[in-house]
């Protein structure tokens, strides 16, 4: 272990000191946090941007009851719809026909853009036909105060979700709050297992390439050496990630009091058990739910803590292999053929990772999440929801006992390979390295 410690520290040192690292973990969150606040100012841009449609309607119907919503503004034509599309103006969003018979066949309505629709484009107009035609539909009942009766019958309904723990205890759920989680998380234990395995890769196709594997091999053996290569880019990944975590808990704190002081003292009160204030009834409870479960000590550790040990279970495993691959080849070019087994189940995981956001307690997504070449990203998608201790701890020593078998296994393959030079080894020939014996 004493060797292993010092390449550990080598690696550690090394890495740490580069420019290329104190411009990364620096510029990285900022860079981040400069790119959504762009495109939230683009978004907000966009959004103000005025879009006119023409409306050719035939039954003479909905067009004089249309009113214009948001950016969306309306125009009534008084010419055939091939008149309208001969002479229509620039810099109109589009024409909208609606058919003579609206009251009774719905798909006579057709929407022609010059440039591109919007889902929400469609469903403002969409919406606005419908609550027209419906409106003309219940006039036929002759039904007096009709519009009063709507009104006073119009009850929306806001359902605040409660989770009832194994205890018996409830507490408070939101499903946003845990699809984004499932995805954030998922995402970044597969970008960080790639990103931070692939630099083990690297390392080692380098330093075989500048021949100071050979020196380094004849003072320790070649399993500590890469073992404390591994041990010490986790060491720089961790580092780099706790800096960021830091940085955007921080922004992110002080993001939500400013803008969202008030939701997070219905947030507090929902946590403490405690009635909410009067002021606060109109409030999108989804969004007071998510803060409340965001201001759960014993949430947010399960998330942290599952993903400290998924990302570090799925960065020793995958480092591992691509350490061997590593050490099998001369150059990065010809990595491709031997890295396209280990990139398969990451790429695999990450499709299977939308199933298990959709539902986390399916058998794929069980199953899965026991594999452990797929259970870093699915238990990650999976955790947010609520998953049982025993699965935690059955995927967690399936993948830390896969480590072990890996490491000896490319530990095999990494003593023959640091050695061989101007040879594209083929799997078969790999298989004949671990075969080897000493």
């Amino acid at each position: 272990m004493g060797k292993i410690g010092l390449i550990a520290r080598r690696e550690f040192n090394e890495r740490v000191r580069k420019k290329s690292f104190i411009i990364t973990t620096i510029l990285m969150p900022v860079c981040l946090v400069g790119i959504i606040g762009v495109m939230a100012w683009l978004m907000t841009r966009e959004s103000d941007k005025i879009r006119e449609i023409i409306v050719v309607d035939e039954s003479g119907v909905v067009a004089p009851q249309m009113t214009d919503e948001g950016t969306i503004r309306y125009r009534m034509a008084d010419q055939p719809f091939e008149r309208v599309r001969e002479e229509a103006p620039e810099g109109i969003f589009g024409i909208l026909l609606i058919g003579d018979d609206i009251m009774t066949n719905s798909r006579t309505v057709q929407l022609y853009t010059y440039e591109s629709s919007t889902v929400m484009i469609e469903e403002a107009v969409a919406g606005q036909i419908r609550q027209i035609v419906e409106a003309e539909k219940l006039k036929a009942y002759h039904i007096d105060n009709l519009d009063r009766i709507l009104a006073e019958v119009e009850t929306p309904i806001v359902l605040q979700t409660k989770e009832i723990t194994e205890s018996g205890e409830t507490r408070d759920s939101s499903s946003t709050l845990a699809l984004a989680a499932a995805y954030i998380f998922g995402m970044l234990v597969y970008m960080f297992v790639f990103l931070y395995g692939t630099m083990v890769m690297q390392g080692v196709i380098e330093e075989k390439s500048n021949k100071v594997l050979e020196l380094m091999v004849s003072s320790v053996k070649p399993f500590q050496l890469m073992m404390g290569k591994i041990i010490g880019i986790a060491s720089v990944a961790l580092t780099q990630l706790l800096i960021w975590v830091v940085f955007i808990a921080l922004a992110g704190g002080a993001a939500v009091n400013f803008f969202a002081g008030d939701a997070m003292t219905a947030a507090a009160a929902m946590n403490a058990g405690e009635a909410m204030p009067v002021e606060f009834n109109n409030m999108d409870m989804d969004g007071v739910a998510m803060l409340s479960r965001l201001t759960d000590v014993r949430y947010i550790l399960t998330l942290v803590i599952g993903f400290v040990v998924y990302f570090i279970g799925g960065y020793l495993l995958y480092a591992a292999m691509f350490a061997a691959v590593g050490s099998a080849v001369d150059n990065e070019k010809d990595t491709q053929n031997l890295q396209l087994p280990i990139t398969i189940p990451l790429i695999l995981a990450f499709v299977v990772m939308v199933n298990a956001m959709q539902d986390p307690h399916s058998h794929i997504a069980f199953w899965f999440s026991m594999i452990p070449f797929t259970s870093p990203i699915i238990m990650m998608a999976r955790l947010p929801y609520g998953v049982p201790m025993w699965e935690v701890l059955l995927s967690a020593g399936l993948l830390y006992a896969t480590f072990v078998g890996m490491v000896w296994l490319a530990g095999k393959i990494y003593r023959v390979g640091i050695f061989m030079y101007g040879k594209k080894p083929s799997f078969r020939e790999l298989f004949k390295w671990v075969r080897y014996k000493y």
